[in-house]
């Protein structure tokens, strides 16, 4: 229960500082959400008007802790913009980024683990410095460029993948898959290259203790000794990283979400930005933030599980 309440409070100081200094500089910005709500043609008595029925022109300190207050009652507020409820944008908009990510980091780690595994146990071989040249190509090249290469290929060379758009999968789970291929690749190729050279140098140090020696001398099969001897203790480099890239995952989202016309959570954020759709913006950037830290959270859990001497520490403790 300590541990629980450390992490809440680590997320309530999380919430307060990234949505604080994402209002401060969105309201340092020029020009304000009145030109994008009602035009830029609007004469000066209409946008007064506007700000005036919005609030915009009490101080910031006043607003954010207006804001503040709705958030704790669970009321995002509505878009200055659309005149919609936040909350209805983000449950519009969230599904497709998580399931965008989620396929991301699955087909990284269902190919980073196994190369990771084999490079260690081969290591300078001929396959093992083969996959780290590759491995070093992909971490040179951004995901923008893999998704433009992608479609260049894939959709309007060979015609085989659409370019843009999505599909809901309670619509037509095989068209969904077919449109969430290219931007799944595109953004899990430089995260597979990260996990696996983690995971080798990891594999490397653990296959050299005296535990590994001792299961060899027992006859046990290779198999076994890579699977259930040296895979547990070298994850835990792997896990705190994935945990770090969700805010990665999330930056590049907004990238590869702009380059297939999603319309996802990084979609949402940019528009919210670029009109200065204040309130949009904060429910976004909280969104991401409670992400960031219960995927640390969870982590943290799984620490424990992979390892019981940490579950033993903090029983002590």
């Amino acid at each position: 229960m300590r541990y629980i309440r450390q992490k809440v409070v680590q997320l309530a100081a999380v919430l307060l500082l990234v949505t604080f200094l994402t209002f401060l500089l969105l309201n340092l910005l020029p020009g304000g959400p009145e030109t994008a709500a009602l035009g830029i043609g609007a004469d000066e008595q209409a946008q007064a008007e506007f700000r005036e029925e919005q609030n915009l022109d009490d101080p910031l300190i006043v607003r954010y802790v207006d804001w503040l207050g709705g958030l704790l009652s669970g009321d995002l507020g509505d878009s200055l913009i659309a005149n919609v409820p936040v909350t209805d944008l983000l449950s519009q908009r969230l599904p497709v980024t998580l399931q965008l990510m989620v396929y991301a980091t699955f087909l990284a780690l269902i190919i980073s683990v196994p190369l990771g595994i084999l490079t260690a146990y081969k290591a300078d071989s001929m396959f093992d410095k083969s996959t780290n040249t590759i491995a070093f190509g992909l971490l040179s090249l951004p995901n923008f460029i893999v998704g433009v290469l992608l479609v260049f290929l894939f959709s309007i060379r060979l015609g085989w993948l659409p370019a843009t758009g999505s599909t809901p999968f309670g619509e037509d789970p095989v068209e969904h898959f077919r449109r969430m291929i290219l931007p799944t690749i595109a953004l899990a190729v430089g995260q597979i290259a990260v996990y696996m050279r983690l995971l080798r140098t990891d594999m490397i140090s653990t296959l050299q203790e005296d535990f590994i020696g001792v299961a060899r001398a027992k006859g046990m099969p290779t198999r076994r000794i890579l699977l259930r001897h040296a895979l547990r203790p070298s994850s835990f480099s792997l896990l705190t990283v994935v945990a770090i890239n969700v805010g990665q995952l999330i930056g590049g989202t907004i990238v590869i979400e702009r380059i297939f016309a999603i319309p996802g959570l990084g979609s949402l954020i940019v528009e919210s930005i670029f009109r200065r759709d204040y309130l949009v913006v904060q429910g976004c950037i909280v969104i991401v933030a409670v992400g960031f830290v219960l995927v640390n959270f969870i982590v943290d859990v799984l620490y424990a599980v992979l390892d019981p001497r940490i579950r033993h520490a903090r029983a002590i403790a």
